[in-house]
C-alpha cells in the first residue's frame, strides 16, 4: 500500500500553511483515515522532541497531534535552527550533524535528498494519506535549482498542490497570480486550486473577485477560510513572533516581562501565558520593564554566553538581581536557567570562545558545555514554589547543550526520583531546563493565582478550552470553509476505505 499525498504550498511565509495542514490532518482523521504530516525541510525557531528523544519542527508535532498520532522524525527529516544570519545548526533525522553556512549545506544535497526520500517512503507505507507542507514560496526563482521542499517534493511525492494565500496582509490575488506565473509548466500543472486564508470582513464584497481569479488562471478557489481569533495552538514562525512582540496591552492584566534575547529560541513556551486573559506577555530590553513587571523571565536561547553578555550590556542583569533582592519573582528556562546559576564552563569552546563565564549567581547551579545535545521528553512533578504548589505534573521536553548540576538549594521539579532545576532559598527565583511547562493548564492557573495574589487582585478568568477542543475548532472552521468533497476528488482514491466510525 502506498499512501495518497496532498501538498499545501503558500504564496509566502506565514500565510497559514502549517495550520491548514493541521486542519486537514484532523479532518482526514475524523473521516477515519490514517493520516500523517510531512515537511522535508523546516527552518524554525521552535522545535519539539519525539517520544524517542529526537528533534523535529514544532509545526510537525502540532500536525501529528491533530492527526492523532505520535510525532516522528520522518515527518520532518531536516530541521534548520538559525544561529546567525549566515549559519544554522542542521538536524538530520532528529540529530544535529553540525553548524553550516548555506553553501556547505547545499553541497550535501544528494545525501539530504536520500534522507527525504527515505522518510517519505516510510510514511507512505504506514498511512493512508500524507499531507505535505511546503516552505516559504515555491516561486523563489533564485533557489529553484536547490529546492528540496516545494516543487521538488511535489514531484517526488506525485502530489497535487493546494496554494494558500493570506488575504489579511493584502494583495492576495496578485500573490496568487504572481506565484502561478513564476512556476514552470510542470509545477503549474500540479496546482489543483487555491485557498484564501485569514479572511475577515464582508464576504459579499470579496465574492465577485473569486470567479475573476478563477477565469484568469483556470483554477478553482476551493475555499475562503476566516481568520481564527485566539487559536490556542503553538506557533513556530518568526513572523508570528514579530507580530506578538509588537502587541501592546491596554488592560490591567498581569505583566510578564520576557528578555528579548538576540538568539531567542522556543518562544512558544510563553504562548499559553500570552493567550491567558489574565496576563500580558511583553518582550523587553530595558531594566525599567524588568523592574515593573509582575514576573521577569529569562527564556531559552541558542547562545547562552552571547545572550548573557547582551543581558549585561543592557543592564538587565542588575534589574534581575534587584528584583530577587526585594522578593519579586524571577523565572529562568533552559538557557535562562543557566544564566541564573553561578558559572557557565566551556573548556572545549563548544558554544563560544569563553571557557568560563560568571552567571548571575541567583541559583546554586553550574553549567558545563560539552559536544552532546540533550533532546528528551520529560515528565516531572512540581516542588513548592511561586510557580506552582507541589504535585502538578508537567509533560515537557529538554532541548539544550550543556549539563547543569545543582550544588545546593531546593529542586524545582522531581523526575524519576531525581531533582531538576532549582529554587533559591528566598523562594522567588526558579530555574528549570524543562520546555513546555505551560502546556499544562494547571501550571498556568497556578502561576496566575500566585501573581494575582501578590498584586492584590482577584482571579476572574473564564474557563479556557483544552487543546483537543482547539484542534477541533480549527478543523471545523476549515471544513466549513473549504470544499472538502472537491479536495477528496483532487486527492484521488485512498487505498482502504474509512472506518465505520467516521466523525464529521
Amino acid at each position: 500500500m502506498t499512501a495518497r499525498t496532498l501538498m499545501v504550498q503558500g504564496t509566502a511565509s506565514s500565510v497559514g500553511k502549517s495550520l491548514i495542514v493541521a486542519a486537514l490532518c484532523r479532518i482526514f482523521r475524523d473521516r477515519g483515515f490514517r493520516v500523517a504530516p510531512f515537511k522535508s525541510q523546516n527552518m524554525a525557531l521552535n522545535s519539539a522532541v519525539t517520544p524517542e528523544g529526537r528533534e523535529i519542527g514544532r509545526a510537525q508535532a502540532v500536525q501529528a497531534r491533530a492527526a492523532g498520532i505520535a510525532p516522528s522524525v520522518h515527518m520532518n527529516p531536516i530541521l534548520l535552527k538559525p544561529e546567525t544570519d549566515m549559519r544554522a545548526q542542521v538536524v538530520l533525522h532528529g540529530k544535529p550533524i553540525g553548524s553550516m553556512r548555506f553553501g556547505e549545506y547545499h553541497q550535501r544535497r544528494p545525501s539530504l535528498v536520500t534522507a527525504i526520500e527515505e522518510s517519505l517512503s516510510v510514511l507512505r507505507s504506514e498511512y493512508d494519506i500524507v499531507v505535505i507542507e511546503g516552505a516559504g514560496s515555491p516561486a523563489e526563482i533564485n533557489l529553484k535549482d536547490r529546492d528540496i521542499v516545494n516543487g521538488f517534493i511535489a514531484e517526488l511525492a506525485d502530489a497535487p498542490v493546494l496554494l494558500v494565500g493570506d488575504i489579511d496582509r493584502g494583495g492576495v490575488f496578485a500573490s496568487l497570480y504572481g506565484t502561478v506565473a513564476l512556476l514552470d509548466e510542470a509545477e503549474r500543472a500540479r496546482i489543483a486550486g487555491f485557498v484564501i486564508n485569514k479572511f475577515r470582513g464582508d464576504y459579499e464584497i470579496l465574492a465577485p473577485a473569486l470567479p475573476m481569479i478563477e477565469s484568469r488562471l483556470g483554477l478553482p478557489v476551493l475555499g475562503v477560510v476566516p481568520l481564527i481569533q485566539d487559536l490556542r495552538l503553538p506557533e513556530e514562525d518568526g513572523m508570528a513572533l514579530a507580530e506578538w512582540r509588537s502587541a501592546r496591552s491596554e488592560s490591567d492584566r498581569l505583566e510578564i516581562a520576557v528578555a528579548a534575547f538576540p538568539h531567542l529560541s522556543n518562544f512558544d513556551d510563553f504562548l499559553p501565558l500570552q493567550r491567558d486573559p489574565r496576563m500580558h506577555v511583553r518582550w523587553v530590553e530595558t531594566p525599567r520593564d524588568i523592574l515593573r513587571a509582575d514576573l521577569a523571565v529569562l527564556p531559552g536561547t541558542k547562545s547562552t554566553v552571547s545572550d548573557l553578555r547582551w543581558l549585561r550590556e543592557k543592564g538587565l542583569d542588575r534589574a534581575i538581581v534587584a528584583r530577587a533582592d526585594v522578593g519579586m519573582p524571577v523565572l529562568g528556562i533552559c538557557g535562562g536557567c543557566q544564566m541564573l546559576g553561578t558559572s557557565i564552563e566551556d573548556p572545549n569552546r563548544v558554544e563560544s570562545e569563553a571557557t568560563r563565564t560568571e552567571g548571575l549567581g541567583l541559583l546554586s547551579l553550574r553549567t558545563r558545555f560539552d559536544e552532546g545535545k540533550v533532546t528528551e521528553r520529560v515528565r516531572a512533578i512540581s516542588a513548592p514554589s511561586f510557580l506552582a504548589p507541589a504535585g502538578i505534573e508537567v509533560d515537557g521536553y529538554f532541548i539544550h547543550m550543556g549539563r547543569v548540576s545543582r550544588e545546593a538549594g531546593t529542586t524545582a521539579f522531581e523526575r524519576d526520583g531525581r531533582g531538576e532545576g532549582a529554587v533559591a532559598d528566598s523562594g522567588v527565583v526558579l530555574g528549570t531546563m524543562i520546555h513546555g511547562l505551560f502546556e499544562a493548564p494547571q501550571m498556568v492557573d497556578s502561576l496566575a493565582r500566585s501573581l494575582l495574589e501578590g498584586a492584590g487582585l482577584q482571579d476572574s478568568a473564564p474557563a479556557r478550552p483544552g487543546a483537543e477542543e482547539e484542534y477541533d475548532r480549527l478543523a471545523r472552521t476549515v471544513r466549513e470553509s473549504v470544499d472538502m468533497d472537491r479536495v477528496m476528488e483532487i486527492l484521488g482514491p485512498v487505498t482502504g476505505p474509512p472506518s465505520d466510525k467516521t466523525r464529521h
